[in-house]
């Protein structure tokens, strides 16, 4: 992916390398995925609708919640896998070639959004114990406080809100 030479990407899929990402250990891939994609906080930042995506908005995630915002580690891991499983759903099911990131802060609440062109609706389907796919939208249902989808004239945004404590 050009831009992110030195950026070393996850090894394996999905879900396990999103949980072995640990926030409290310094990142400087992360800084430099600000760098060279701009800061989620300020404006959405877009990114090619691959897979190996997931990472970068994964780091970007992670400097804006933890170094900027300067929120619990325990805050910025549920938010960093709750991005990568919205990522996901839009790399695998819309065939986008793109898709933006954006989050936001207000009191009490940080917000995630991943928009991208497609007007299919996310499904919140029953997962069993032993399911190896499909848990992204129970996750994001478990562990964010609210979560939608708003349709756009061309597309959609999915999101999610977790509250936060204000210091």
């Amino acid at each position: 992916m050009a831009g992110l030479e030195g950026i070393e990407q996850p090894r394996g899929h999905g879900r396990a390398a999103a949980a072995r990402w640990s926030p409290a250990v310094e990142d400087e891939q992360a800084l430099k995925a600000v760098e060279l994609f701009g800061n989620p906080a300020e404006k959405e930042v877009r990114l090619p609708s691959r897979p190996e995506s997931a990472a970068v908005a994964r780091r970007l995630t992670q400097v804006v919640v933890l170094r900027h915002w300067q929120l619990t580690p325990k805050m910025t891991e549920d938010a960093v896998l709750l991005v990568s499983e919205l990522v996901g759903n839009a790399v695998r099911h819309t065939g986008a070639r793109a898709f933006g990131l954006r989050l936001r802060r207000r009191r009490g609440w940080i917000r995630v959004e991943v928009r991208d062109p497609s007007r299919g609706l996310p499904c919140l389907m029953p997962v069993q114990e032993l399911d190896t796919s499909g848990r992204g939208l129970f996750l994001v249902d478990k562990l964010a406080d609210r979560w939608g989808v708003d349709l756009l004239p061309r597309g959609k945004t999915t999101w999610f809100e977790m509250r936060v404590a204000d210091r």
